[in-house]
C-alpha cells in the first residue's frame, strides 16, 4: 500500500480521518459511492471540501493511486468529483487509480478552486 507522504491525516481539530495507517490484511475496504443528502451537517461538508482541496493540491489533474486514502472519506466524493482512472477498475485494491473530475469538482466545490 502506497503511503501518500505529506497528505493531511485528518481535518484539523476534528476526527474526520483522511488516511489510514496500515493496510488491512484481509484487503482494502471497497470504494463505494456514498449518497450526499441536502441535510448533511456543515462540518461534513467542510470535511469534503478540505479533503478535495488536499487531493487537488497533492495530485492536481493527474491520476493517483488510492494507497492509504480512507475509503469512507473517498466514498463521499467517489463517482462524482473523484472517478476511476482505469478500466477495469478494482474498488477493493489499494493500487486502484483514481482521478479528480475537475469540471464536477469545480461545480460542486467552487470555494476549493477560488471561484
Amino acid at each position: 500500500m502506497l503511503k501518500h507522504r505529506g497528505f493531511p491525516g485528518r481535518l484539523p481539530g476534528t476526527d474526520f480521518q483522511f488516511t489510514i495507517r496500515r493496510a488491512n490484511p484481509k484487503g482494502a475496504t471497497p470504494l463505494t459511492r456514498r449518497e450526499r443528502y441536502r441535510d448533511r451537517k456543515p462540518a461534513d461538508r467542510r470535511a469534503d471540501a478540505f479533503f478535495l482541496a488536499a487531493l487537488w493540491e497533492h495530485f492536481g489533474d493527474r491520476p493517483f493511486e488510492r494507497g492509504n486514502l480512507d475509503a469512507g472519506r473517498l466514498g463521499w466524493l467517489f463517482g462524482r468529483e473523484v472517478i476511476a482512472a482505469e478500466d477495469p477498475f478494482d474498488p477493493e485494491s489499494y493500487d486502484a487509480l483514481l482521478v479528480i473530475d475537475e469540471a464536477a469538482a469545480r461545480a460542486t466545490f467552487p470555494e476549493v478552486f477560488g471561484e
